[in-house]
């Protein structure tokens, strides 16, 4: 082999390994917002990504999904009953239910809930007051008020479906302790509950997006951390613990977020000497009640903090937005908010908090 051919090759193994690390760089970034501005878990489902709408050649804002896979038909008759105000949720949950014959002692309370903390899913004790026969979260030291017990385990979120060895963890966490007390333990079949961790799963890999607007400095320029927060705070913002401006509704539920569009946090101690080229505005579609409303309002604030600051307003491909492109991604907005209400699971409800977190 030459040494034109040899150069050639080096030169093409440069430029194929730059683009990878962009594209880690760049969905590096994305999962990360997600995961501060709205709490997700360490393995959240930000894979993949939708084909961009073009209009007159340019780029539009994008509906990107955050999992792979089509959707399927869910549990739509539990789904239409809706979650029990006092119970666990038919289409959340995994339930084990342990049944006593006098009190529970605090000590296997506390070693059950160990136990199943160890699944790596979002898990729930609730225990019989058998004076009142009312149910209520058990509380750690307060054991021996409890005759019986509704054990649950969440079968998916946005790290996933539940897994077969996740719930053989559960099961045998419930069994040798319901033996101990002793009681009587009753657990759902585990397969069917794996067949529709994965539909329930596939269902969210199709509604899981978001919808990014990016404010851009001028070339040569940059935001001061002091400004970002003054313009912020004016618009409606709180700048939180997670490293991110939140603004909320009068049900202090988060509408839409304000986050660096490069790495650093917007910490309040380092804002004073905190300078960046962009910020990001973000909203997470299936937590959201009334989502073409409320990107309406997402865009008048963007607006607004763009002409604040001077910067321009750009999608993610960094291309000016342009109506007929907002009026696309309303109505993606508006037809994934019927397909969640179709399922029972309608976008920023108790139920979809819960899944997409």
């Amino acid at each position: 082999m030459s040494d034109l051919q040899l150069s050639l090759l080096a030169i093409g193994a440069v430029v194929v390994g730059a683009v990878y690390c962009y594209n880690w760089v760049q969905e590096r970034g994305l999962r990360r917002r997600m995961q501060q501005a709205f709490g997700a878990h360490d393995d959240v489902l930000l894979r993949g990504g939708a084909e961009p709408a073009l209009n007159d050649g340019r780029l539009e804002p994008q509906l990107a999904p955050q999992q792979p896979g089509p959707a399927e038909d869910g549990r739509r008759a539990a789904a239409a009953e809706g979650p029990s105000d006092d119970g666990p949720d038919a289409v959340l949950d995994y339930v084990a239910h342990v049944v006593a014959g006098a009190r529970i002692p605090d000590a296997i309370l506390g070693e059950l809930a160990g136990k199943i903390g160890a699944c790596g899913k979002p898990a729930r004790i609730a225990g019989r007051d058998p004076r009142s026969g009312n149910w209520q979260d058990v509380v750690r030291g307060q054991g021996g008020r409890y005759d019986a017990l509704r054990v649950s385990l969440q079968i998916v979120n946005r790290a996933g479906a539940v897994r077969a060895a996740q719930l053989a963890i559960f099961w045998v966490a419930v069994r040798p302790s319901a033996g101990r007390i002793p009681a009587e333990a009753e657990c759902p079949d585990t397969r069917t509950a794996l067949k529709s961790a994965r539909d329930l799963d596939a269902f969210c890999a199709d509604v899981d997006v978001a919808v990014g607007l990016n404010i851009i400095a001028p070339a040569g320029a940059a935001f001061p951390g002091t400004k970002i927060r003054s313009v912020a705070e004016a618009a409606g913002f709180k700048l939180e613990p997670d490293g991110v401006f939140h603004f909320r509704n009068e049900q202090r539920q988060t509408l839409f977020t304000l986050d660096n569009h490069e790495p650093a946090p917007f910490l309040p101690e380092s804002m004073k000497g905190l300078s960046t080229g962009g910020v990001t505005l973000l909203l997470d579609v299936p937590r959201v009640a009334r989502g073409a409303e409320v990107l309406e309002r997402m865009l008048e604030v963007a607006r607004h903090l763009a002409a604040a600051l001077g910067g321009g307003l750009v999608d993610d491909n960094r291309a000016a937005l342009s109506e007929a492109g907002i009026a696309r991604i309303k109505e993606q907005v508006r037809s994934i908010h019927a397909k969640m209400d179709l399922q029972g699971i309608p976008a920023g409800s108790a139920r979809a908090t819960r899944l997409f977190s």
